[in-house]
């Protein structure tokens, strides 16, 4: 039963497996993509650049970023064009100078970008080699008109300095009005070739300019160190001046300290001796009231007393001395003056 089930099995067919179906799928769509690759070509359009369009030698509005993208062959034609910044260098561009020596310009680079909003208007009126109308031929006309309006010192030494943005400033104007789209970044400009014997006479001349720049720089340096020696010499001067006016000022007030202490000391000594003149005075006066007061009658007696105890001589004979009989009047004239003052002084209390 079991064999009988395996040998029917063996003759039912097999499910179809999943590359089958991959290659089913290929054989449908191959045909499809074939026909759609002879209808569009694809295209790549690089960074920094963008892709324009023509279509029976009519430009197309339509731009495309960078990336792949499609376009119908024989019937639309594709360019790139780059919108970031460029180089177009320019060569051999000869000249004549206003004194009629020509001379030659074998490079000048200028850097410019196109900006992408302005890409369709550009080369609609240009055409893709839009650089050769406004960077290539404008060069060659400005460098014409430059040369001929200077001679020939001028353009190789004299204003070859400003002969870059003078070029930069005469294309941006243009380009400015006719093709606005037209950045101009810079413009380097070369020293051009001039002839030979002219070359060497300016090489000689520039000698020359050379040896008179180093003596008048020696000329500077002398006179610099001139000046310097002179400053210095002021400086130190200055610095004595200073120092004698320093020491000057210290010895007056040294002087005037002494001078002040030589017042102080004075007025001391005056203080002190009025002092004591006050004190001498005061003493006397004082000495002199205390006598005042002590002449009485009775402290007169008593002198008049202790005077003639004290005599050693002795008298005899009939009559005392008139000495004794005039002491007494004396005492007694004293008396009624000491009587009288008092009298006084209580009538004036």
């Amino acid at each position: 039963m079991d064999s009988n089930q395996q040998r029917a099995g063996a003759h039912q067919p097999r499910p179809p497996t999943q590359t089958s179906d991959s290659s089913s799928i290929l054989t449908v769509f191959l045909p499809f993509i074939a026909i759609t690759a002879m209808l569009f070509v694809l295209h790549q359009v690089p960074e920094g650049h963008v892709g324009v369009y023509w279509r029976g030698g009519a430009l197309l509005k339509a731009i495309t970023e960078p990336g792949f993208h499609l376009k119908m062959p024989f019937l639309t034609q594709y360019e790139p064009v780059q919108v970031t910044l460029q180089t177009d260098m320019v060569t051999d561009i000869p000249c004549g100078t206003k004194g009629g020596v020509m001379i030659n310009f074998e490079k000048i680079e200028v850097v410019n970008r196109l900006h992408k909003e302005h890409v369709y208007e550009t080369l609609l009126n240009y055409g893709v080699h839009y650089d050769k109308t406004w960077i290539y031929d404008k060069i060659h006309h400005e460098i014409n008109q430059f040369c001929s309006s200077h001679s020939l010192q001028q353009v190789y030494i004299d204003v070859f300095a400003q002969i870059d943005e003078k070029m930069k400033d005469a294309l941006q104007v243009d380009c400015t009005r006719y093709a606005p789209g037209i950045e101009i970044i810079s413009v380097r400009v070369t020293k051009p070739t001039i002839p030979d014997s002219i070359r060497r006479n300016f090489q000689q001349m520039e000698e020359e300019r050379t040896k008179v720049l180093i003596a008048i720089e020696r000329q500077k340096v002398a006179e610099k160190e001139a000046e310097t020696s002179k400053k210095m010499a002021i400086s130190e001067a200055e610095k004595n001046a200073n120092v004698s006016k320093i020491l000057m000022e210290q010895k007056l007030l040294e002087k005037d300290g002494s001078r002040r202490q030589q017042e102080i000391e004075n007025q001391m000594y005056l203080a002190r001796e009025k002092s004591l003149a006050d004190a001498d005075f005061y003493r006397v006066t004082k000495e002199a009231e205390a006598n005042r007061l002590k002449l009485t009658p009775e402290f007169l007696d008593l002198k008049f007393i202790e005077a003639i105890a004290g005599n050693t001589k002795i008298f005899f004979g009939d009559k005392l001395p008139n000495m004794i009989f005039d002491q007494r009047l004396l005492g007694n004239f004293l008396q009624n003056v000491s009587r009288e003052s008092f009298a006084e002084k209580k009538a004036d209390a």
